[in-house]
C-alpha cells in the first residue's frame, strides 16, 4: 500500500467514527491524561501541538494547562468534533490543523512541546513523523508519545498486531519500548522517561468503536479462542472477548 493509499484509508477508518472516539471512555479518561496534565503543568506559557490528536481528549488536558493548542489530524471530521467540543468546553486555545503526521506544514522550531496519543500506531512511516516532530521543536522541547504497546516477545506480539489489523484494517503496527527508544534516538531525539501501563478493553464497545465489520469480529472471537495458554494469562483474556493491552508513555526532548 502507497502512502497516498494508506492515508486515505486512515481518513476514511475514521472520519465517520468521529463522534464515537469523542465519546470513548478508553479515550476521554485514562492515568495517561493525568500524567500528561502533571508534566504540562509546569509549561504555561507553551504552545503546543498534539499530532494525531483524534477526537481531542489530549488536547483537552493540554488546553488547561498551556497557553495554546494545535490539534493535528488526516480526519476533517475528528477537526470538527475536536472544534466543536473545544466549544462547549470552553477552551479557547485550541485550534485545528488537517494533514500528515509525515509531513507538517508548521514553520521550523514553532512548538515547545509536541504530543500524540493512540495515533502513531497508525503511521505509514514513524520515523518521518519523529523526524517532524523534531524539526517543528524549539531547542530544548518536549516529546510525549502516549500508546498501546507491543509487549515485545514474539508470541505476544503477533498476537496484538493480529487482533489489531482484524479489527481496524488501517493499523500498522504497536511498537514494543525498545523499538520506540530506538526510533526516538534515530529522529534525533533524547529520550527521557518510559512509563508502562495496563489499559483493560471491554470488547463489544471495543469493536463497535471502529465499527469493526461482523465477519472480522467473529474472526477476531475465533484467534481468541485458539490463543495459547501463555497469550490467555497475558493478555487477561476474557470470555467475552474483553482483554487487556499494554500501555506505553514516553518522554523525550531536542537537544538545546
Amino acid at each position: 500500500m502507497t502512502t497516498h493509499s494508506h492515508h486515505d484509508h486512515v481518513e476514511k477508518q475514521f472520519g465517520s467514527q468521529a463522534n464515537a472516539y469523542l465519546t470513548s471512555a478508553v479515550h476521554a479518561s485514562g492515568r495517561d491524561l493525568a500524567r500528561l496534565g502533571e508534566l504540562l503543568a509546569a509549561f504555561p506559557h507553551a504552545h503546543l501541538l498534539d499530532l494525531g490528536c483524534g477526537a481531542g481528549h489530549a488536547s483537552f488536558v493540554a488546553a488547561q494547562h498551556v497557553a495554546q493548542v494545535t490539534a493535528w489530524d488526516l480526519s476533517s471530521q475528528m477537526l470538527e468534533v475536536v472544534s466543536r467540543a473545544a466549544n462547549e468546553k470552553g477552551l479557547r486555545n485550541i485550534t485545528t490543523r488537517q494533514g500528515y503526521a509525515e509531513a507538517l506544514t508548521l514553520a521550523d522550531s514553532s512548538f515547545d512541546v509536541v504530543i500524540s496519543r493512540y495515533s502513531a500506531h497508525h503511521w505509514h512511516d514513524v520515523g518521518q513523523a519523529l523526524r517532524e516532530m523534531k524539526r517543528v521543536l524549539k531547542p530544548g522541547g518536549m516529546v510525549i508519545i502516549m500508546d498501546i504497546m507491543s509487549p515485545g516477545h514474539p508470541v505476544r506480539d503477533i498476537w496484538l498486531q493480529t487482533v489489531e489489523a482484524l479489527r481496524d484494517t488501517s493499523h500498522v503496527r504497536n511498537y514494543s519500548s525498545g523499538e520506540w527508544l530506538s526510533m526516538l534516538t534515530e529522529a534525533g531525539l533524547i529520550a527521557q522517561s518510559v512509563i508502562t501501563d495496563r489499559l483493560p478493553l471491554q470488547f463489544s464497545s471495543w469493536v463497535a468503536r471502529m465499527r469493526t465489520p461482523e465477519a472480522l469480529s467473529k474472526a477476531i472471537r475465533l484467534y481468541q479462542q485458539s490463543a495459547s495458554a501463555e497469550v490467555n494469562a497475558y493478555f487477561e483474556l476474557q470470555g467475552d472477548g474483553s482483554f487487556t493491552s499494554d500501555t506505553i508513555m514516553v518522554q523525550a526532548h531536542k537537544a538545546a
